[in-house]
Protein backbone atom coordinates (compact mmCIF):
# COMPACT_ATOMS: atom_id res chain seq x y z
CA UNK A 1 0.00 0.00 0.00
CA UNK A 2 1.82 3.01 -1.72
CA UNK A 3 -0.21 4.92 -0.18
CA UNK A 4 -1.31 3.99 3.00
CA UNK A 5 0.14 6.94 4.84
CA UNK A 6 -2.07 9.17 3.43
CA UNK A 7 -4.80 7.22 3.67
CA UNK A 8 -4.66 7.17 7.35
CA UNK A 9 -4.50 10.52 8.01
CA UNK A 10 -7.38 11.22 6.26
CA UNK A 11 -9.30 8.96 8.21
CA UNK A 12 -8.18 10.42 11.47
CA UNK A 13 -8.49 13.62 10.78
CA UNK A 14 -12.43 12.46 9.55
CA UNK A 15 -12.52 10.82 13.09
CA UNK A 16 -10.80 13.06 14.97
CA UNK A 17 -12.91 15.94 13.50
CA UNK A 18 -16.66 14.48 13.75
CA UNK A 19 -16.31 14.12 17.58
CA UNK A 20 -16.09 17.66 18.03
CA UNK A 21 -18.25 19.14 15.23
CA UNK A 22 -21.35 18.81 17.51
CA UNK A 23 -20.15 21.79 19.58
CA UNK A 24 -17.13 23.17 17.65
CA UNK A 25 -17.17 26.07 19.90
CA UNK A 26 -17.31 24.34 23.25
CA UNK A 27 -14.39 22.45 21.46
CA UNK A 28 -12.54 25.83 20.94
CA UNK A 29 -12.87 26.63 25.15
CA UNK A 30 -11.23 23.26 25.18
CA UNK A 31 -8.16 24.29 23.05
CA UNK A 32 -8.08 27.74 23.81
CA UNK A 33 -7.15 27.13 27.78
CA UNK A 34 -4.48 24.76 26.28
CA UNK A 35 -2.58 27.72 24.62
CA UNK A 36 -0.41 29.44 27.17
CA UNK A 37 1.85 32.19 26.52
CA UNK A 38 5.23 31.96 27.43
CA UNK A 39 6.63 34.03 30.79
CA UNK A 40 10.49 35.21 31.22
CA UNK A 41 13.00 35.59 34.17
CA UNK A 42 13.26 39.20 35.64
CA UNK A 43 16.32 40.07 33.86
CA UNK A 44 16.76 42.85 31.28
CA UNK A 45 19.94 43.73 28.67
CA UNK A 46 19.89 45.91 26.37
CA UNK A 47 21.11 45.96 23.24
CA UNK A 48 23.29 49.39 23.11
CA UNK A 49 25.79 47.94 26.20
CA UNK A 50 26.67 45.12 23.57
CA UNK A 51 27.52 47.35 20.57
CA UNK A 52 31.27 47.79 19.90
CA UNK A 53 32.27 51.59 18.46
CA UNK A 54 32.32 51.54 14.62
CA UNK A 55 29.95 48.88 14.14
CA UNK A 56 27.58 49.67 11.38
CA UNK A 57 25.00 47.40 12.29
CA UNK A 58 23.88 45.98 15.28
CA UNK A 59 23.53 42.52 14.53
CA UNK A 60 26.66 41.32 16.65
CA UNK A 61 25.25 43.31 20.01
CA UNK A 62 21.97 41.90 19.02
CA UNK A 63 23.59 38.23 19.16
CA UNK A 64 25.38 38.74 21.96
CA UNK A 65 22.55 40.11 24.18
CA UNK A 66 20.59 37.19 23.04
CA UNK A 67 23.19 34.84 24.08
CA UNK A 68 24.05 36.35 27.20
CA UNK A 69 20.59 36.23 28.31
CA UNK A 70 19.78 32.95 27.31
CA UNK A 71 22.82 31.50 29.03
CA UNK A 72 22.35 33.24 32.37
CA UNK A 73 18.50 31.33 32.52
CA UNK A 74 16.60 33.76 30.23
CA UNK A 75 15.12 37.18 30.05
CA UNK A 76 14.40 39.94 27.94
CA UNK A 77 16.54 41.67 25.27
CA UNK A 78 15.85 45.29 25.02
CA UNK A 79 15.98 47.05 21.75
CA UNK A 80 15.34 51.30 23.09
CA UNK A 81 14.10 54.02 21.16
CA UNK A 82 16.15 54.76 18.15
CA UNK A 83 16.57 53.20 14.79
CA UNK A 84 18.97 49.94 14.81
CA UNK A 85 20.47 48.74 11.76
CA UNK A 86 20.95 45.10 11.54
CA UNK A 87 20.94 41.89 9.39
CA UNK A 88 19.23 38.75 10.81
CA UNK A 89 18.77 37.86 14.06
CA UNK A 90 18.76 34.35 15.79
CA UNK A 91 16.72 33.23 19.04
CA UNK A 92 17.48 31.42 21.86
CA UNK A 93 15.50 29.63 24.09
CA UNK A 94 13.93 32.08 27.24
CA UNK A 95 14.57 34.95 25.59
CA UNK A 96 11.93 37.71 24.78
CA UNK A 97 13.44 40.39 22.26
CA UNK A 98 11.45 43.38 23.59
CA UNK A 99 11.10 46.39 21.04
CA UNK A 100 10.27 49.62 22.81
CA UNK A 101 7.88 52.37 21.61
CA UNK A 102 9.64 54.41 19.33
CA UNK A 103 12.54 51.08 18.47
CA UNK A 104 13.12 50.63 15.00
CA UNK A 105 14.63 47.37 13.85
CA UNK A 106 16.07 48.12 10.03
CA UNK A 107 16.87 44.88 8.49
CA UNK A 108 19.68 45.25 5.62
CA UNK A 109 19.31 44.38 2.23
CA UNK A 110 22.16 42.70 1.32
CA UNK A 111 21.76 38.85 0.65
CA UNK A 112 25.39 38.29 1.59
CA UNK A 113 24.73 39.30 5.40
CA UNK A 114 22.18 36.68 5.83
CA UNK A 115 23.58 32.98 6.49
CA UNK A 116 21.83 29.93 4.86
CA UNK A 117 19.54 28.18 7.34
CA UNK A 118 16.98 25.43 7.13
CA UNK A 119 13.48 26.32 6.44
CA UNK A 120 10.67 25.75 3.82
CA UNK A 121 9.40 27.92 1.53
CA UNK A 122 5.94 27.78 0.21
CA UNK A 123 5.66 24.47 1.44
CA UNK A 124 9.10 22.86 0.05
CA UNK A 125 12.20 21.99 2.67
CA UNK A 126 15.44 23.74 1.56
CA UNK A 127 18.36 25.66 3.10
CA UNK A 128 17.66 29.62 1.70
CA UNK A 129 18.60 32.74 3.45
CA UNK A 130 17.89 33.05 7.54
CA UNK A 131 14.62 34.51 8.05
CA UNK A 132 15.48 38.34 9.27
CA UNK A 133 14.63 36.71 13.07
CA UNK A 134 14.63 32.84 13.04
CA UNK A 135 14.97 30.06 15.20
CA UNK A 136 15.22 26.11 15.18
CA UNK A 137 14.64 24.26 18.21
CA UNK A 138 13.91 27.13 20.70
CA UNK A 139 11.45 26.68 23.81
CA UNK A 140 10.23 29.74 25.04
CA UNK A 141 10.88 32.43 22.72
CA UNK A 142 8.90 35.89 22.24
CA UNK A 143 8.95 39.12 20.59
CA UNK A 144 6.90 41.76 21.72
CA UNK A 145 6.94 45.65 22.35
CA UNK A 146 5.62 48.45 20.29
CA UNK A 147 8.47 48.85 17.67
CA UNK A 148 8.50 48.58 14.12
CA UNK A 149 10.12 45.59 12.31
CA UNK A 150 11.41 47.00 8.66
CA UNK A 151 12.47 45.10 5.92
CA UNK A 152 13.28 47.71 3.72
CA UNK A 153 12.05 45.43 0.54
CA UNK A 154 11.74 47.86 -1.98
CA UNK A 155 11.72 47.46 -6.03
CA UNK A 156 14.93 48.31 -6.14
CA UNK A 157 16.22 45.27 -4.19
CA UNK A 158 14.31 42.64 -2.53
CA UNK A 159 11.42 42.88 -5.10
CA UNK A 160 13.31 44.13 -7.92
CA UNK A 161 11.67 42.52 -10.96
CA UNK A 162 14.72 40.92 -11.91
CA UNK A 163 15.26 39.18 -8.81
CA UNK A 164 10.95 37.91 -9.03
CA UNK A 165 11.15 37.19 -13.24
CA UNK A 166 14.49 37.13 -14.60
CA UNK A 167 17.48 35.55 -12.29
CA UNK A 168 20.06 33.79 -14.21
CA UNK A 169 20.08 29.64 -13.55
CA UNK A 170 23.07 27.91 -13.58
CA UNK A 171 22.96 26.53 -17.02
CA UNK A 172 22.87 29.96 -18.25
CA UNK A 173 18.90 30.23 -18.81
CA UNK A 174 16.66 32.42 -17.49
CA UNK A 175 13.90 31.51 -14.88
CA UNK A 176 11.43 33.01 -12.08
CA UNK A 177 13.11 33.33 -8.70
CA UNK A 178 11.28 29.85 -7.13
CA UNK A 179 12.32 27.83 -10.46
CA UNK A 180 15.03 26.34 -9.04
CA UNK A 181 12.52 25.80 -5.88
CA UNK A 182 9.76 24.28 -7.79
CA UNK A 183 12.31 21.93 -9.83
CA UNK A 184 13.83 20.36 -6.79
CA UNK A 185 10.79 19.31 -5.47
CA UNK A 186 9.24 17.83 -9.37
CA UNK A 187 12.72 15.49 -9.38
CA UNK A 188 12.80 14.61 -5.71
CA UNK A 189 16.11 16.18 -4.95
CA UNK A 190 17.81 15.39 -1.78
CA UNK A 191 18.29 18.11 1.18
CA UNK A 192 22.08 18.24 0.54
CA UNK A 193 21.53 19.94 -3.24
CA UNK A 194 18.48 22.42 -1.90
CA UNK A 195 20.79 24.48 -1.00
CA UNK A 196 19.52 28.60 -2.25
CA UNK A 197 22.00 31.02 -1.33
CA UNK A 198 23.44 33.75 -3.32
CA UNK A 199 21.81 35.11 -6.65
CA UNK A 200 19.84 32.04 -6.16
CA UNK A 201 18.45 32.52 -2.75
CA UNK A 202 14.70 33.06 -2.30
CA UNK A 203 13.36 36.21 -0.39
CA UNK A 204 13.53 35.18 3.25
CA UNK A 205 10.45 35.61 5.95
CA UNK A 206 10.52 38.25 8.17
CA UNK A 207 10.02 36.18 11.33
CA UNK A 208 10.72 32.07 11.01
CA UNK A 209 10.12 30.02 13.99
CA UNK A 210 10.99 26.29 13.23
CA UNK A 211 9.89 23.35 15.67
CA UNK A 212 9.80 25.85 18.42
CA UNK A 213 7.47 25.62 21.41
CA UNK A 214 5.70 28.47 23.55
CA UNK A 215 5.74 31.22 21.41
CA UNK A 216 4.21 34.98 21.80
CA UNK A 217 4.42 37.55 18.96
CA UNK A 218 2.95 40.96 20.53
CA UNK A 219 2.54 44.35 19.54
CA UNK A 220 5.13 44.91 17.24
CA UNK A 221 4.34 46.81 13.85
CA UNK A 222 5.76 44.78 10.48
CA UNK A 223 6.14 46.39 7.24
CA UNK A 224 8.21 46.30 4.05
CA UNK A 225 8.64 42.40 4.27
CA UNK A 226 10.91 40.33 2.03
CA UNK A 227 8.40 37.61 1.68
CA UNK A 228 5.82 35.79 4.37
CA UNK A 229 5.66 38.25 6.91
CA UNK A 230 5.20 35.77 10.41
CA UNK A 231 5.59 31.73 9.56
CA UNK A 232 5.80 29.42 12.60
CA UNK A 233 6.46 26.33 10.84
CA UNK A 234 5.86 22.80 12.85
CA UNK A 235 5.68 24.68 16.13
CA UNK A 236 3.39 24.67 18.84
CA UNK A 237 1.86 26.69 21.60
CA UNK A 238 1.62 29.86 19.91
CA UNK A 239 -0.05 33.04 20.81
CA UNK A 240 0.26 36.24 17.65
CA UNK A 241 -1.17 39.28 19.44
CA UNK A 242 -2.16 42.92 18.74
CA UNK A 243 0.33 43.25 15.82
CA UNK A 244 0.04 45.50 12.96
CA UNK A 245 0.61 43.77 9.67
CA UNK A 246 1.19 46.57 6.92
CA UNK A 247 3.18 45.60 3.69
CA UNK A 248 1.97 45.50 0.22
CA UNK A 249 5.49 43.54 -1.12
CA UNK A 250 4.88 40.56 -3.58
CA UNK A 251 4.09 37.20 -1.34
CA UNK A 252 3.24 39.09 1.52
CA UNK A 253 1.21 37.19 3.70
CA UNK A 254 0.11 37.84 7.13
CA UNK A 255 0.67 35.23 9.36
CA UNK A 256 1.32 31.72 8.18
CA UNK A 257 1.21 28.62 10.91
CA UNK A 258 2.75 25.83 8.77
CA UNK A 259 2.03 22.11 10.44
CA UNK A 260 1.44 23.91 13.70
CA UNK A 261 -0.77 22.96 16.44
CA UNK A 262 -2.64 25.28 19.32
CA UNK A 263 -2.25 28.93 17.54
CA UNK A 264 -3.81 32.07 18.69
CA UNK A 265 -4.18 34.85 16.38
CA UNK A 266 -5.97 37.78 18.47
CA UNK A 267 -7.20 41.20 18.11
CA UNK A 268 -4.13 42.50 14.69
CA UNK A 269 -4.40 44.50 12.05
CA UNK A 270 -3.80 43.16 8.36
CA UNK A 271 -2.78 45.31 5.61
CA UNK A 272 -0.91 42.82 3.50
CA UNK A 273 -0.19 41.43 -0.09
CA UNK A 274 -1.52 38.47 0.04
CA UNK A 275 -3.35 36.20 2.05
CA UNK A 276 -3.86 38.05 5.53
CA UNK A 277 -3.52 34.42 7.67
CA UNK A 278 -2.81 31.30 5.78
CA UNK A 279 -2.98 27.82 7.45
CA UNK A 280 -0.82 25.46 5.65
CA UNK A 281 1.06 21.98 5.80
CA UNK A 282 3.40 21.40 3.21
CA UNK A 283 3.68 20.92 -0.74
CA UNK A 284 3.09 17.67 -2.66
CA UNK A 285 5.88 15.20 -2.07
CA UNK A 286 7.45 17.26 0.95
CA UNK A 287 4.49 17.87 2.48
CA UNK A 288 3.31 14.11 2.35
CA UNK A 289 7.09 12.86 3.64
CA UNK A 290 6.40 15.01 7.08
CA UNK A 291 2.33 14.54 6.89
CA UNK A 292 2.02 17.07 9.61
CA UNK A 293 -1.40 18.69 9.96
CA UNK A 294 -2.38 22.48 11.04
CA UNK A 295 -4.93 22.06 14.24
CA UNK A 296 -6.57 24.10 16.72
CA UNK A 297 -5.95 27.77 15.55
CA UNK A 298 -8.60 30.13 16.81
CA UNK A 299 -8.63 33.67 14.93
CA UNK A 300 -10.59 36.62 16.61
CA UNK A 301 -11.03 40.22 16.98
CA UNK A 302 -8.85 40.66 13.75
CA UNK A 303 -9.17 43.23 11.35
CA UNK A 304 -8.41 42.61 8.09
CA UNK A 305 -8.18 44.97 5.28
CA UNK A 306 -6.26 44.53 1.62
CA UNK A 307 -5.06 40.89 0.73
CA UNK A 308 -6.11 37.85 -1.00
CA UNK A 309 -8.36 36.52 1.62
CA UNK A 310 -9.10 37.17 5.22
CA UNK A 311 -8.03 33.49 6.26
CA UNK A 312 -6.88 30.96 3.70
CA UNK A 313 -6.55 27.50 4.56
CA UNK A 314 -4.28 25.90 1.75
CA UNK A 315 -2.61 26.24 -1.27
CA UNK A 316 0.06 23.47 0.51
CA UNK A 317 -2.60 21.73 2.80
CA UNK A 318 -1.03 18.38 1.64
CA UNK A 319 -0.69 17.35 5.52
CA UNK A 320 -4.42 18.53 6.04
CA UNK A 321 -5.52 20.99 8.56
CA UNK A 322 -8.57 20.83 11.57
CA UNK A 323 -9.94 22.59 14.00
CA UNK A 324 -10.56 26.16 12.79
CA UNK A 325 -12.32 28.70 14.39
CA UNK A 326 -12.69 32.50 13.21
CA UNK A 327 -14.99 34.92 15.26
CA UNK A 328 -15.72 38.65 16.30
CA UNK A 329 -13.60 39.78 12.88
CA UNK A 330 -14.39 42.98 11.04
CA UNK A 331 -13.05 42.66 6.78
CA UNK A 332 -13.07 45.40 4.26
CA UNK A 333 -12.05 45.73 1.25
CA UNK A 334 -12.29 46.01 -2.59
CA UNK A 335 -9.43 44.19 -2.72
CA UNK A 336 -9.80 41.36 -0.23
CA UNK A 337 -10.88 38.73 -2.85
CA UNK A 338 -12.72 35.93 -0.36
CA UNK A 339 -13.40 35.81 2.92
CA UNK A 340 -12.76 32.58 3.82
CA UNK A 341 -10.93 30.53 1.31
CA UNK A 342 -9.84 26.70 0.87
CA UNK A 343 -7.77 25.64 -2.22
CA UNK A 344 -5.98 23.00 -3.21
CA UNK A 345 -5.98 20.45 -6.09
CA UNK A 346 -5.15 17.31 -6.76
CA UNK A 347 -1.62 16.84 -7.05
CA UNK A 348 -1.83 18.18 -3.60
CA UNK A 349 -4.74 16.19 -1.56
CA UNK A 350 -5.12 17.02 1.98
CA UNK A 351 -8.43 16.95 4.00
CA UNK A 352 -9.23 20.12 6.01
CA UNK A 353 -12.49 19.79 8.48
CA UNK A 354 -13.98 21.20 11.12
CA UNK A 355 -13.73 25.53 9.98
CA UNK A 356 -16.08 26.97 12.04
CA UNK A 357 -16.75 30.95 11.37
CA UNK A 358 -19.40 32.89 13.43
CA UNK A 359 -20.08 37.05 13.99
CA UNK A 360 -17.77 38.75 10.99
CA UNK A 361 -19.01 41.32 9.81
CA UNK A 362 -17.78 42.39 6.14
CA UNK A 363 -17.95 45.28 4.42
CA UNK A 364 -16.63 44.90 0.95
CA UNK A 365 -15.49 41.68 -0.54
CA UNK A 366 -14.36 41.62 -3.99
CA UNK A 367 -15.62 37.92 -5.07
CA UNK A 368 -16.89 35.48 -2.53
CA UNK A 369 -17.43 35.29 1.16
CA UNK A 370 -16.78 31.43 0.96
CA UNK A 371 -14.64 30.53 -2.03
CA UNK A 372 -13.52 26.91 -2.47
CA UNK A 373 -10.97 25.67 -4.67
CA UNK A 374 -10.44 22.04 -5.61
CA UNK A 375 -8.21 22.69 -8.72
CA UNK A 376 -6.15 25.63 -7.55
CA UNK A 377 -3.75 26.28 -10.37
CA UNK A 378 -6.20 24.78 -12.87
CA UNK A 379 -4.60 21.00 -12.02
CA UNK A 380 -8.03 19.01 -12.43
CA UNK A 381 -6.26 15.68 -12.04
CA UNK A 382 -3.98 13.60 -9.95
CA UNK A 383 -3.39 11.28 -7.71
CA UNK A 384 -4.35 13.11 -4.35
CA UNK A 385 -7.60 14.53 -4.62
CA UNK A 386 -8.32 17.01 -1.75
CA UNK A 387 -11.39 16.68 0.41
CA UNK A 388 -13.22 19.47 2.82
CA UNK A 389 -16.07 18.90 5.09
CA UNK A 390 -17.88 20.22 8.15
CA UNK A 391 -17.37 24.14 7.04
CA UNK A 392 -19.73 26.11 9.28
CA UNK A 393 -20.76 30.07 8.51
CA UNK A 394 -22.97 31.65 11.48
CA UNK A 395 -24.17 35.39 12.04
CA UNK A 396 -22.08 36.74 9.30
CA UNK A 397 -23.19 39.68 7.61
CA UNK A 398 -21.74 41.29 4.60
CA UNK A 399 -22.95 44.33 2.46
CA UNK A 400 -21.40 43.76 -0.67
CA UNK A 401 -19.99 40.84 -3.39
CA UNK A 402 -19.76 39.12 -6.24
CA UNK A 403 -21.22 36.00 -4.58
CA UNK A 404 -22.14 34.86 -1.22
CA UNK A 405 -20.50 30.86 -2.11
CA UNK A 406 -17.92 29.99 -5.02
CA UNK A 407 -16.96 26.60 -5.06
CA UNK A 408 -14.57 24.63 -8.07
CA UNK A 409 -14.75 21.14 -8.12
CA UNK A 410 -12.86 18.69 -10.19
CA UNK A 411 -14.67 16.73 -12.77
CA UNK A 412 -17.78 14.65 -11.47
CA UNK A 413 -16.12 14.40 -8.35
CA UNK A 414 -18.21 15.41 -5.01
CA UNK A 415 -15.17 16.32 -2.58
CA UNK A 416 -16.89 19.13 -0.35
CA UNK A 417 -19.38 18.12 2.02
CA UNK A 418 -21.23 19.60 5.02
CA UNK A 419 -21.24 23.27 4.09
CA UNK A 420 -23.92 24.93 6.40
CA UNK A 421 -24.82 28.90 6.80
CA UNK A 422 -27.28 29.71 10.06
CA UNK A 423 -28.36 32.99 10.62
CA UNK A 424 -26.74 34.99 7.88
CA UNK A 425 -27.21 37.85 5.65
CA UNK A 426 -25.74 39.20 2.46
CA UNK A 427 -26.84 42.26 0.57
CA UNK A 428 -24.97 43.56 -2.57
CA UNK A 429 -24.68 40.24 -4.08
CA UNK A 430 -23.79 40.91 -7.81
CA UNK A 431 -24.15 38.03 -9.72
CA UNK A 432 -27.58 36.39 -10.19
CA UNK A 433 -26.58 32.99 -9.56
CA UNK A 434 -25.55 33.93 -6.03
CA UNK A 435 -23.42 30.96 -5.74
CA UNK A 436 -21.86 28.99 -7.80
CA UNK A 437 -21.27 25.29 -6.74
CA UNK A 438 -19.50 22.47 -8.33
CA UNK A 439 -18.14 18.97 -6.41
CA UNK A 440 -19.52 20.02 -3.21
CA UNK A 441 -23.15 18.19 -1.42
CA UNK A 442 -26.09 20.14 -0.91
CA UNK A 443 -25.36 23.15 0.89
CA UNK A 444 -27.85 24.05 4.07
CA UNK A 445 -29.22 27.40 4.81
CA UNK A 446 -31.55 28.19 7.92
CA UNK A 447 -32.41 31.82 8.10
CA UNK A 448 -30.59 33.06 5.52
CA UNK A 449 -31.37 36.03 3.24
CA UNK A 450 -29.29 37.26 0.00
CA UNK A 451 -30.30 40.73 -0.92
CA UNK A 452 -33.08 41.25 1.37
CA UNK A 453 -35.03 37.92 0.36
CA UNK A 454 -35.11 34.69 2.01
CA UNK A 455 -32.14 32.23 0.46
CA UNK A 456 -32.67 28.22 0.58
Amino acid sequence: MKHRPYLLLLLLLVCATTVSAANPWKQMKKVEAQIKAPTFPDRTLLITDFHEAGDTLYTAAIDKAIIACSSQGGGRVVVPKGVFPTAAIHMRSNVELHLEEGAVLRFSTDRRLYPIVLTRIEGIDCYNLSPLIYAYGENNIAVTGKGLLDGQATSDNWLHPDTLWNITMPDGSKGKEKDLLNTALENHWPMERRVFEGTYGMRPQMINFYKCKNILLEDFTVNRSPFWLIHPLMSENITVRRLTLDSHGYNNDGVDPESCRNVLIEDCFFNTGDDCIAIKSGKDDDGRRWMIPSENIIVRRCKMRDGHAGVAIGSEITGGCSNVWVEDCQMDSPHLNRIIRIKSNPNRGGVVSNVSVRNVEVGTCDLAILGIELNYWHVDEGKYYPYFHDIRFENVVSQKSRYMLHVEGVGNRTQVRGISFTNCRFEGVQEPEVVKLSGTAPVKYKNVTVNGKPWK
